[in-house]
């Protein structure tokens, strides 16, 4: 048996979570012992396992239906999380639900992030299994590491007394970034530093706005390499996670992974795994975000650094490999005939 795993535009995908998402299955696949290829010029495979629903991606799946092959569909997206995105994302919202659909009904099996996921697609009525099966984390590499720590305090200019909160995402309107700016300027006494990018001309306005704020305790780093990502994880006070809609959110794992601090905005993709008060810490809001971030940076709140771990390691890439393994083996005893 072996597997396609085929990305559309990977150059462009690879610095997203997608991105990072495709190079935990590859891992994920070379750990379990699952032959697969990334030549998409190859006819020599029997599942093709995609990732990506742009133009050519569809014309993959044709291809590969035409010649008998099995189709894994991987679904990273859904409406509800390209909505609050880029420019012009709630207008063309729906077009891009039937978009979604019409390539995700393609698939003989859909995988996706979580349950919550699993949930929002079920909704969308497309008649097929649908597995929900973690992006997962490759837990020996993300691991808390002081000597990083002290790099990235070093790199961006913190001192060891200065409390520091990062945020991670592209810069679009639903990975909170417009609130994490607005606590930068509620909080002038924490340090705020931001990792990733995406360009300013796609998103909407108020994340422009967000973005070209000028203040003494406000970074944009832009993107980094995982290797800082560790280093922050390991060297900052707290990882501050505003998200407002998301189908996992690797970069939480991350951080269970790290045992660092973390406080997430409380919504439903994170029910059932990230439990407030338990593994992590949860708020709804602006004002509840102010109000928890000193009590966990001044261990006024319990440190749940190590019950958070225990969901890193439910997610490590060894049990993602198992569970695509498995999908694989019960798609290649199904009938490929679905139109």
């Amino acid at each position: 048996m072996q597997v396609l795993l085929y990305t559309e535009n990977e150059k462009v995908v690879g610095k997203s979570g997608l991105g990072k998402a495709i190079k935990h299955q590859m891992k994920a696949l070379e750990l379990t012992g699952v032959d697969y290829t990334l030549d998409n010029k190859s006819s020599d495979y029997d599942i093709l396992h995609i990732n990506t629903y742009f133009p050519a991606s569809y014309l993959m799946v044709k291809k590969a239906k035409r010649q008998g092959k099995r189709i894994v569909y991987h679904a990273h997206s859904t409406e509800e999380d390209y909505r609050n995105g880029f420019i012009l994302a709630k207008q063309t919202s729906k077009l891009f639900k039937k978009w979604l659909v019409h390539c995700y009904k393609m698939g003989d099996i859909i995988v996706t992030p979580t349950e919550y996921s699993k949930k929002l697609l079920d909704g969308y009525g497309m008649g097929r299994k649908i597995y929900a099966i973690s992006n997962g984390i490759e837990i020996k590499k993300f691991k808390r590491d002081k000597k990083a720590g002290d790099k990235f305090r070093k790199t961006y200019g913190f001192s060891k007394n200065d409390k520091v909160i990062i945020g991670i995402g592209l810069y679009i309107e639903r990975k909170g970034i417009v609130d994490f700016v607005e606590l930068a300027k509620r909080m002038p006494e924490y340090k705020f530093i931001w990792f990733g990018y995406s360009p300013l001309v796609a998103a909407t306005k108020n994340v422009r706005e967000a973005v070209r704020t000028k203040l003494d305790n406000l970074t944009f780093a832009g993107y980094v390499e995982p290797e800082m990502i560790i280093g922050a994880m390991s060297g900052c006070d707290l990882y501050l996670f505003p998200t407002l809609e998301e189908t996992e959110g690797i970069p939480a794992i991350e951080a269970c992974a790290c045992k660092c601090k973390a406080l997430i905005r409380d919504i439903p993709v994170f029910d059932g795994w990230l439990e407030d008060g338990v593994n992590i810490y949860k708020a709804k809001n602006l004002d509840e975000f102010e109000e928890k971030i000193p009590k966990i940076i001044n261990g006024e709140l319990p440190d749940l650094t190590d019950e958070a771990y225990k969901v890193a390691v439910d997610r490590s890439l060894e049990v993602v490999g198992k569970k695509l393994k498995s999908v694989y083996e019960e798609v290649m005893n199904t009938n490929s005939d679905k139109k």
